[in-house]
């Protein structure tokens, strides 16, 4: 049987010769089907009739049957409408959404059927109309409605940073979804992270389950970044669709990167390209080497609980409120204050398990301390750069640290 695209709806008219022409209606134009002219005069709105004095209108001997039913709730929504007719062709067809968005559909070749192409959305109602004639060209019109029902399994995705949030320059947008995705490229292509000023950007996975965009280089000050999530009926994973549909914004604030150089044990502060702050401070031990590379701070707490068994050194320390503390991976590297510790080590030795330490008071109550004053002067999204540590480079997918991939490598890591 053969096919073709109808944008909206479909007309056959009376051709020279009592033959069928057809002609494709303009997408827009459409949203109702024009009615094919009937045998004669006359005739009610099902169908048409000889017109003649003294006689009842004749019945069409086309039978329309729609899938799915007049009347159905919950319909799957994966699956197209389709119009048989037997004993007749169709003159026309209609699908539309309630508030008149058409959806798209293909003529058989020979008449006797029709079937959407056009996607259906899920709990969305739907209104369709059909026009068909046998071969005498009396007219019987079909219509109906029915909904769409909701997904069975779904999935979402959780967004960093929040909305109308200002962050630093090295902050990525990532997601981190509920359930695996398997069809990396359908769901990428639901998402789309703009910038203003423009600048590219790209996604890489780092899971099943986790997907980050960012630029080639740090975000420039001022940039308002854009997430757009399209993911309403995206098929994730087999039967598995989305459900969001939103979109986030946030801007990036000033530009502060520093480094911590554990070889001279000072960290510099660097602001929109101008040193402003450097202190002293003390890194991972010999045995508790700190990781390397770029890190982004992903969280700030003004006092915290660290507890070595949650990093897997047993019972080493135990401290219910280390004061100042600043994420910089999820397996739980920190930059903060540290009271217990003589302050003679700031600036001279590592002696952490891994954190980068500043001199602070207990209770994060003295705003003067180098912990805190550096505290204060950053944001979730600015970078600090680890040098010198003696231990390798952290993993990109460990905290929001996708910048210790290049571009190309990063790149290489979208599914689109």
């Amino acid at each position: 049987m053969r096919e073709r695209t109808v944008t909206t709806a479909e007309h056959r008219d009376p051709g020279p010769g009592g033959t069928w022409s057809r002609r494709a209606v303009v997408s827009g134009l459409a949203a109702t089907p024009v009615l094919l002219a009937a045998a004669c005069t006359g005739g009610g709105s099902g169908s048409g009739g000889s017109g003649r004095s003294g006689k009842s209108p004749a019945a069409s001997r086309a039978q329309v049957v729609v899938t799915p039913a007049d009347g159905s709730q919950t319909v799957d929504f994966t699956k197209p409408v389709t119009v048989a007719v037997t004993g007749g062709t169709i003159g026309s067809v209609t699908l539309t959404t309630a508030d008149g968005k058409p959806v798209a559909g293909r003529l058989a070749g020979d008449g006797s059927g029709w079937t959407s192409s056009g996607k259906l959305s899920s709990g969305t109602g739907y209104r369709l109309s059909v026009v068909a004639a046998d071969s005498d060209k009396v007219q019987t019109t079909r219509t109906a409605a029915f909904t769409t029902g909701a997904p069975a399994k779904t999935f979402i995705g959780s967004y960093t940073p929040e909305h109308g949030t200002t962050v630093g320059v090295g902050m990525p947008v990532s997601i981190v979804f509920n359930k695996p995705v398997t069809d990396r490229a359908t769901v990428q292509r639901g998402i789309t992270v703009t910038a203003s000023p423009a600048v590219p950007v790209a996604g890489h996975w780092f899971s099943d389950s986790r997907l980050d965009f960012r630029p080639e280089s740090y975000w420039a000050p001022g940039t308002r970044v854009t997430l757009t999530l399209a993911l309403k009926d995206v098929e994730g994973a087999p039967g598995v669709f989305g459900t969001q549909v939103r979109t986030v914004s946030f801007t990036i604030g000033r530009s502060q990167v520093s480094v911590a150089d554990l070889s001279s044990h000072t960290l510099t502060v660097t602001r929109d390209g101008r040193v402003t702050q450097s202190f002293p401070i003390a890194g991972g031990s010999p045995q508790h080497t700190t990781w390397g590379g770029k890190m982004v701070i992903s969280e700030k707490l003004l006092q915290t609980r660290m507890n070595s068994q949650t990093v897997s050194l047993g019972g080493e320390y135990d401290i219910a409120d280390v004061p100042h503390a600043q994420r910089l991976t999820t397996s739980g590297t920190f930059i903060h204050g540290n009271y217990w510790s003589n302050p003679s080590i700031f600036g001279s030795q590592n002696t952490s398990h891994g954190c980068i330490g500043l001199h602070d008071a207990q209770g994060a109550s003295d705003g003067g301390t180098p912990a805190a004053r550096f505290y204060n002067s950053s944001i979730t999204g600015d970078v600090v750069e680890v040098v010198n540590s003696g231990d390798r480079t952290v993993s990109p997918s460990n905290g929001l640290n996708g910048w210790n991939l290049d571009w190309a490598a990063w790149k290489a890591g979208s599914a689109i």
